[in-house]
């Protein structure tokens, strides 16, 4: 094959087993009740970053034995920092330059024809034929025993703004509703790119033309994930970030451009009238996020490589692959906006707290000691500021405290800090992605703070998401049946209900692991409304 100046997925993958970190498992693995928890355990299990790995499942089934033709691959790009290093081609010390070169020199892509990613293309009436539309792809169920149905969690969805043509690329969940129609729920407190068109084609009367990756060269995704300004271009950093324009192609049924060596691509129009509930599913705040009215696309056709291998991300409680994904290009980003756009010089480092707290809560910068007070107290702020749902809890240290050391910064706290000098509260502080209460917890007019909380439960909250008991006791033999390393479970390990769990959330996720949600898709298609608007709750209280 040509050399493309970057990896390709299975490149990637290549690479990944020369170097000895990937797991390839040739047994029958139900991808609805077993594949998410096997993978879970390397990140629950006490298993140093470092030793974790990417697998790659070769005989994927569900629990009503069909077996797919597409191998999965999970935790394949950011189960470490070595795995994501492989991924861009250079080593673990050198990622955050290469990430400070694709924002300064990014590579527009450039169009070819005949493209990978369209080797095979099912559309039209084909679609309804008996596992030839969405039940053709083996999408696995995150939270097995919580879940409603299987989720596309490295569901990368391009868009388009109807005014200026730029098009945005960005990861959000995508549910399995039936074989011709998935769901699209984004972050709407992010202020995400694909939320600013979505309303520009609702205000227009007209539905939406999208297209979901579900696998691609892995640039493309860590640049996806990274909550790029809307104004750029997400290809174009991808480009800048390996060395080499990324090769796009025009999609077969939506007015897109797609990346040519996708793995499989996903097209249909999304409707901007009608909302259907969605959800429970597993959320990287650490609880499930409870049922929702969001978006659905009706597909339109599928394309995909003859060797396509469907990639699924694990995320849900931290660290997980999808915290690892985001922080090391997060932490760049923050240390360089401190650094070069406010122009700080004594931050040396900036470090984002991963475990449970999903990095976004806990922010540590690390400042030299000369560092003026005022000087001090602009890098927070400046910090807190720099993204509306980072910051809640933003703390400076000297060089001498290690920010992964959280005794340390607690030390630092404890003997370096007088409260009614040294801490600020900011108020009308959006710090959204989190657990929602329900009706009365209206996330348009979000109103949070920075800094000191009690993290006490106040109130019924939804299910921990992590598979349920039983997935994870049976994942674990599985495990141990491979022969992998020992374990060391740390709590959580499986998730339990903490008094916010409807009958009705859990018949579906019971249905799910059954492989049954089809029938799901159907009694929530029956419940669409007009009346209601993206992320709107679905519980009453």
């Amino acid at each position: 094959m040509k050399d493309l100046g970057y990896p390709d997925l299975h490149a990637h993958i290549a690479a990944l087993e020369e170097k000895g970190l990937l797991i390839r498992v040739a047994r029958p693995i139900n991808k609805d009740t077993e594949m998410h928890p096997l993978v879970r355990w390397q990140f629950r299990g006490g298993i140093p970053e470092r030793e974790r790995k990417a697998f790659l499942f070769e005989n994927v089934t569900d629990s009503k034995g069909r077996r797919y033709d597409i191998p999965v691959a999970v935790g394949i790009l950011a189960s470490s920092r070595e795995i994501y290093s492989v991924g861009i081609g250079c080593g673990v010390e050198h990622i955050k330059q290469k990430w400070d070169e694709a924002e300064r020199n990014p590579l527009p892509p450039v169009t070819v024809d005949s493209p990978r990613c369209q080797e095979i293309v099912v559309q039209g009436d084909d679609l309804n034929r008996p596992g030839a539309g969405v039940d053709a792809l083996p999408i696995p169920i995150s939270t097995p025993g919580f879940d409603n149905a299987p989720y596309a969690s490295c569901s990368m969805f391009i868009t388009k703004d109807p005014d200026t043509g730029l098009q945005n690329i960005g990861n959000y969940r995508s549910m399995v509703k039936s074989p011709t129609r998935m769901g699209m729920n984004p972050e709407i407190e992010l202020n995400q790119g694909i939320h600013e068109h979505f309303l520009k084609y609702k205000a227009r009367g007209e539905k939406m033309p999208v297209a979901l990756m579900l696998g691609a060269p892995p640039a493309i995704t860590f640049a996806s994930v990274h909550k790029l300004p809307k104004h750029v271009d997400e290809l174009s950093v991808a480009g800048g970030l390996v060395g080499a324009p990324i090769r796009v192609c025009k999609a077969r049924t939506v007015d897109l451009m797609v990346p040519a060596e996708a793995e499989i691509v996903v097209e249909g129009f999304i409707d901007t009238e009608w909302l259907e509930p969605e959800g429970s599913f597993g959320e990287s705040h650490g609880y499930m996020n409870l049922k929702e009215y969001n978006a659905y696309f009706d597909v339109t056709a599928i394309t995909r490589r003859r060797d396509a291998v469907l990639v699924s991300i694990i995320s849900q409680v931290t660290p997980s692959e999808s915290s690892l994904i985001k922080r090391v290009a997060y932490e760049p980003a923050f240390l360089h906006h401190l650094r070069h756009h406010l122009n700080i010089s004594g931050v040396t480092r900036v470090f984002m707290h991963e475990p449970l707290t999903n990095l976004r809560k806990l922010i540590v910068i690390q400042l030299k000691a000369e560092t003026l007070d005022a000087e001090v107290w602009r890098a927070l702020y400046g910090a807190s500021s720099f993204s509306s749902s980072v910051g809640k809890m933003t703390i400076a240290v000297n060089e001498d405290i290690d920010p992964e050391n959280l005794d340390m910064v607690m030390w630092a706290m404890a003997y370096r800090m007088r409260p009614h000098q040294d801490m600020r509260v900011l108020d009308h502080k959006d710090m959204g992605h989190g657990p929602r209460a329900g009706a009365d917890d209206n996330h348009y007019e979000a109103n949070d703070s920075a800094m000191l909380i009690n993290a006490m439960l106040k109130r019924p909250y939804p299910p921990i998401s992590l598979p349920a008991r039983p997935f994870m006791e049976n994942a674990k033999q599985i495990w141990q049946e491979l022969g992998l390393p020992p374990l060391k479970p740390e709590a959580p390990w499986y998730g339990y209900s903490l008094g916010q769990w409807p009958e009705e959330f859990q018949l579906e996720a019971e249905r799910a692991v059954r492989s049954e949600y089809w029938t799901t898709g159907e009694v929530i298609k029956q419940r669409r409304r007009n009346d209601k608007r993206l992320n709107d709750p679905y519980l009453t209280l």
